[in-house]
């Protein structure tokens, strides 16, 4: 939603889906069925609503599980990093795995990474994770530019009431507890 966004105010946008083991961008943007085309050796990603988008849900068939380990991981971000045929963009978003594993070590370590947005959501055990992600940003001197609580509610199609299906919302709490600015739900 955050490239999309920025998209439609005219950015040229891109987004990598560093989730290796879970993509599911080319879900979202509903492209699981698209081929990159391929350029020489390199990879040309793919358009969706006005965002450029990679990902290995893409590249590999749907379902198919991989049992990569940290070596290849980083491998395979590398090459969907300068391997792919991105334009001149504004913005690259990547959609990364939760934790602070292989991804975002090779991500923090190999890009000049300008800021890292945080995404919560509102079950207890989250507050845990969100306090590794903020922990290892700090430690790789990547700034935190806020938090955004995921699957917050959902709003009735019938009656617009607002269902809390994961509990109340933790958003403010979890701002405060690692000094974060909430951003949204």
């Amino acid at each position: 939603n955050l490239a999309i966004s920025m998209a439609k105010l005219g950015k040229k946008v891109g987004i990598l889906d560093a989730d290796i083991y879970g993509p599911n961008i080319p879900r979202m943007l509903d492209e699981v069925n698209t081929q990159p085309q391929v350029v020489g050796n390199k990879l040309k990603p793919i358009l969706s609503h006005g965002v450029e988008m990679m990902s290995m849900g893409v590249l590999m068939e749907e379902g198919m599980s991989l049992i990569w380990r940290g070596s290849m991981i980083m491998k395979a971000i590398e090459q969907l990093l300068r391997d792919v045929l991105w334009s001149d963009l504004d913005v690259l978003f990547l959609d990364m795995p939760p934790g602070t594993g292989d991804v975002a070590l090779t991500v923090f370590q190999s890009l000049p990474v300008e800021g890292v947005v945080i995404v919560s959501s509102p079950q207890d055990l989250v507050q845990m994770v969100v306090g590794k992600a903020v922990r290892m940003a700090e430690m790789m001197h990547v700034p935190v530019l806020g938090l955004i609580e995921n699957m917050a509610y959902i709003t009735c199609p019938h009656c617009d009431e607002r269902i809390e299906p994961y509990g109340p919302s933790k958003l403010a709490e979890t701002a405060a507890a690692f000094n974060l600015k909430p951003l949204g739900q």
